[in-house]
């Protein structure tokens, strides 16, 4: 049975754009072993996208909401380095407007459809790596986890981070109790 790793939003824009952070970067690295390792043993990778529209960075001039980010057809849209570079067109890619990606839970709960009237899980576990932990990562476990009930979710604390430290170790003390395994922790 493959096993499942879903890079969420390692774009240019929260590495080092508009809403990048110290230290984003250093997941480069990790983040690339990681998908490599997937791919060696034939695994699946899933990527997921923050994507915003033109529209949506002029509906924010003069307001008091979020930095514009992650436009589609920007560079701050695109994965970030050798992240990018791991990408191979055949992975399935969900663009999302906000946190969670419904069109991932769709995916996932019709792969779990599939694999009950099998009498099978969809798949040996569900890896999440990528950015920001406190915010999509978090929200995209949670998706998971609902979708795939019986799928152990993991959450690699080597391959996700924060623009706070102290929200990132309470959001892996938040996965952990929410049935997530958080491995890599220091």
């Amino acid at each position: 049975m493959k096993k499942l790793l879903i890079v969420v939003d390692y774009q240019v824009d929260f590495v080092d754009g508009a809403l990048g952070f110290e230290g984003a970067e250093l997941l480069e690295g990790p983040i690339s072993a990681k998908i490599a390792e997937y791919r060696d043993r034939g695994d699946s990778v899933y990527f997921l996208f923050d994507t915003h529209h033109k529209n949506y960075a002029d509906t924010l001039e003069g307001k008091n909401l979020p930095v514009a980010h992650c436009i589609e057809g920007t560079p701050g849209h695109e994965l970030y380095g050798k992240v990018a570079e791991s990408r191979i067109p055949s992975d399935p890619v969900f663009l999302k407007p906000t946190f969670g990606s419904v069109e991932l839970f769709e995916r996932l709960a019709q792969l779990q459809r599939t694999a009950e009237s099998l009498g099978t899980q969809p798949f040996e576990s569900i890896e999440l790596v990528g950015l920001v932990s406190n915010i999509c990562v978090l929200a995209n476990a949670v998706i998971a986890r609902t979708a795939c009930p019986d799928t152990p979710i993991i959450v690699d604390a080597a391959c996700t981070d924060s623009f706070d430290a102290k929200l990132n170790e309470e959001t892996l003390d938040v996965l952990e109790g929410l049935q997530v395994s958080v491995i890599n922790r220091a």
